[in-house]
Order: structure tokens, then sequence, then C-alpha cells
């Protein structure tokens, strides 16, 4: 081992042992949260720089941007320290306190924009392309990216696969920039052709009408943070999706607490969701082989949320 980036990856996956109980088939959980920086957004981190080093975009002392929702920042910080970059990190304001004291902590510069929609000048992802060619800095782009999508059918799949022994019923997890949905779906497809991949879309997100339909649907407001959107991104295949799930804020939120509580998984928002999609894979007799749920990062993210201060 040379340095922490060599614990990235290789998570645990774990039954639900008591909120599955009675289910027809067994829910796994793949805990995405014990990576080493805290969230799934680490394997890509470090899988966009060693691309862009491979092919000579980076050098030491040259800086890093990213608009990010704070976990792929967080991963990118950790290679950041490791491999001698600067670091800046590009947020929407609803992303939570926690999220951007780390960043700051992390050594990152965190720069704050409205909660504008995709096309807005103001909108975070279009403010970090602006800078970074403003600045001559290097856009990590995880939006867009193919080195997102190729590290998780080439990791985070195959270590699913070689857990349940090769025999998987369904696959569920949220989209951000739809790289671990992407990823993992064609690496599980390759292999089980009959797997159901789901998505876990909070209500208000306009991407499950899209994944259904190909037209995004009516957009609204949510306060799960990291996933959903109303345009849906670069590398996000369709064609993967094979059903979607929507779950309200109030039921991820009512998830995360039962994970906490029940099963001693410290995770977030988005873990809620992707639980409470997968329960009802479960529940739905379209499979006899074991659910698996992707639990994105961890609930150190999250506590200063009035959602989960409520939780005392």
């Amino acid at each position: 081992m040379t340095s922490i980036l060599d614990c990235i990856g290789r998570t645990p996956l774990v039954p639900l042992g008591r909120i599955a109980a009675g289910l027809p088939v067994p829910v796994l959980v793949k805990c995405e949260h014990l990576n080493p920086g805290g969230s799934v957004k680490d394997r890509i981190a470090l899988a966009i720089v060693d691309d862009a080093e491979r092919r000579g975009l980076l050098r030491p002392g040259m800086t890093l941007i990213e608009a990010t929702a704070g976990n792929t920042g967080i991963g990118l910080a950790l290679v950041a320290a490791v491999r001698g970059y600067r670091l800046a990190c590009v947020m929407p304001e609803k992303m939570s306190i926690d999220k951007r004291q780390a960043l700051a902590a992390l050594g990152a510069e965190v720069i704050i924009t409205p909660n504008a929609p995709p096309a807005h000048p103001d909108n975070f992802q279009n403010v970090a392309r602006r800078i970074a060619l403003e600045k001559c800095w290097f856009l990590t782009d995880q939006f867009n990216s193919e080195a997102n999508v190729r590290v998780h059918e080439e990791t985070t799949g195959p270590e699913i696969l070689a857990q349940c022994g090769g025999v998987v019923g369904a696959f569920i997890a949220g989209v951000g920039t739809g790289g671990t949905i992407t990823g993992v779906g064609r690496a599980l497809k390759s292999r089980l052709p009959a797997v159901r991949i789901v998505l876990a879309d909070p209500v208000g997100s306009g991407l499950a009408h899209w994944a259904l339909h190909g037209v995004v649907g009516p957009d609204a407001g949510y306060q799960i943070e990291g996933i959903g959107t109303s345009q849906p991104p670069s590398i996000l295949d369709r064609s993967v999706i094979d059903a979607v799930e929507s779950v309200s804020d109030a039921e991820s939120f009512a998830m995360v607490q039962r994970l906490l509580r029940e099963e001693g998984l410290l995770v977030g928002g988005s873990a809620g969701t992707a639980v409470v999609a997968a329960m009802r894979v479960a529940a739905s007799g379209i499979t006899r082989d074991p659910v698996v749920a992707l639990l994105p990062d961890g609930w150190d993210r999250y506590r200063s949320k009035p959602w989960m201060m409520a939780f005392s």
C-alpha cells in the first residue's frame, strides 16, 4: 500500500437482517459510505485524475475544479492531497453546511452558487465550466467523464457479482452523474441478462419520467441531495434502466433513521431513497434472487440538516 488511495473500493456488501426480514428475497446493501472519503464518489475522483494523468493533461501543482454536491469534491480533495494538486469546488447553496466545512477543512476553495436550473448561467455546472476557462484550471467534469462510467463497470459491478456469488436479481441506485447505474448496470447485464436495473429517484425530480418515456418530467423541489435532476447527464445510459421507483423525501428520511437504528448503517439521505426502492422491488415478486441497493454516502454530511436533527 502506497497511500490512502489504495483503500478506495472493495467495500462490503451486507444483508439488511432486520429491515428486510420477511421479504421473499434478501436485500443486500453495497456500503460505499465506507470508502476513505465517505462516499461512492471516491472511485470516480481517483479514476478521473488517473485518466487525465495518463493522457498528459495534469501535472503536480495544477488546480482541479469540479461542480459537486459535495461528495466528489471530498474524493477529489483526497486525491489532490496525495498527488499535489490544488482544488476548487463549486456547490449549489442547497447542499449541507457539513459538506462545505469538510471541503474547507481538506483545503479546497469552496464556491457557492444559487440553486439555479441547468440552463441558467448561475447553475453550479455552468459556473465551474466558466471558471475553468477563465483561470485555465482543469475541469474534472464528472458529469461527462467516461472514466466515471468505466470505473463502475470495471470495479463496482464486478465486486457486487463476486460478493453475490454471481447471482443478482436486481440492482437499485439513484442518479447524480449517472456513472454508477450505467457502469454497474452494464457490468451486471453482461453476465446476467435478466437482472433488473432500477432507478431510485426523488419525487420532484424529472429524471424518472425521462427514464420511462424519454422526455424529462415536471421538476419540483426536494430535499434529498446528490441525486435527481431535470437534465439527464450525458453519460447516463437510459437503455440499462429497466424500471423506476419514485421515493418521497419523507420516505427516504424515515428509512435513514431505520438504517441507523436497526442496522447500524451510518448513511445519508440518498441511501434511504435506494433502500425504500429496493424494499419495494424485493416485495414485488419480480425476482427470486437477491436485490442489491447502493448506499452512496455517510451520515456525517447531513448532521446539521433539519431532517437528521429531528432524529434526536
